[in-house]
This record gives C-alpha cells, sequence and structure tokens, in this order.
C-alpha cells in the first residue's frame, strides 16, 4: 500500500489533469478519479499534499474500501453496505494506482505489483474467534438488508 506520509508539491497534484485524472479541489482538499477509481489529497501548513485516501474504487461517487473476505473480494462503503468487488473493479483500480504511482513518481514494490491489494483481510473459520463471521466483524450488509 501507498506510503502516506510522502508528501507532493502543488505543481505535481496540478499536472495530474493534463495526464487524464478528473483533478477536484475544495479548501485545501484535492479528489483525483480516473477508471471509476479515486484518491484523495490534502493540503498542509507546508503547502504541501498528502495523501489521506489511498487509491480505492469509487461507487456513485464515494470511496469504498476493499475487504478481502477470505472466499472473496468486496466494496465496503462507510455505513457498512457491502458488494462484491467485479474483476473490472479490480482492473481498473490497479490501472488507476500505477499510473497515478507514475504520474507522482512514487515506486511499485513487488508485492504491490502482484495484485490487488486489500484495506481490509479479516476472515477465520474457526467457529468463535474473532472473523467467523466476516460480515459482522467489519459491519457489513447486503444491499436492501434493512440497515
Amino acid at each position: 500500500m501507498w506510503n502516506v506520509e510522502e508528501k507532493f508539491t502543488p505543481k505535481q497534484i496540478e499536472s495530474l489533469a493534463a495526464l487524464g485524472f478528473a483533478v477536484g479541489s475544495t479548501r485545501g482538499v484535492v479528489r483525483v478519479e480516473k477508471y471509476g477509481s479515486g484518491a484523495e489529497f490534502r493540503k498542509g501548513t507546508d503547502d504541501l499534499y498528502q495523501m489521506t485516501v489511498v487509491p480505492t474504487i469509487m461507487l456513485k461517487g464515494r470511496f469504498t474500501r476493499l475487504w478481502d473476505a477470505g472466499y472473496q473480494k468486496f466494496l465496503l462503503t462507510d455505513d457498512g453496505l457491502k458488494l462484491p468487488a467485479l474483476a473490472t473493479h479490480l482492473e481498473n483500480l490497479r490501472k488507476f494506482n500505477e499510473e497515478l504511482r507514475t504520474a507522482l513518481g512514487v515506486p511499485t514494490f513487488y508485492n504491490e505489483a502482484l495484485g490487488s491489494v486489500s484495506q481490509i483481510s479479516v476472515y477465520d473459520r474457526v467457529k468463535g474467534r474473532d472473523g467467523d463471521v466476516p460480515d459482522k466483524t467489519v459491519g457489513a450488509h447486503e444491499p436492501g438488508s434493512g440497515h
């Protein structure tokens, strides 16, 4: 996953639009999107930008978290909605991540280049241990389940 301590100049962030990224800025917060994926940067007191939301899949204009539930990857919204991550989601996230890293001059490490890096990996099939019911562990619910 990205080194979220790394900082970027305003010039680096501004250059992203010329590379085909949708760049929106509001009061020092910059959202960068492409391929249905996005990331967020915030301007610090030193006038440099730091990533506050790592590259992730967007769902209806909102950031999601990628969750590896052991048997499948899911997208989790802030309100706990759980949707299956499709191959196209993961492919687009990887493409977005690679292009953003290249544009900002951030190296890609071997383990990150192998595939999708989940933000959450919680599962355990041993009854009675944390993770034995994956949805409960992360507070997830299915669409239309009344939560």
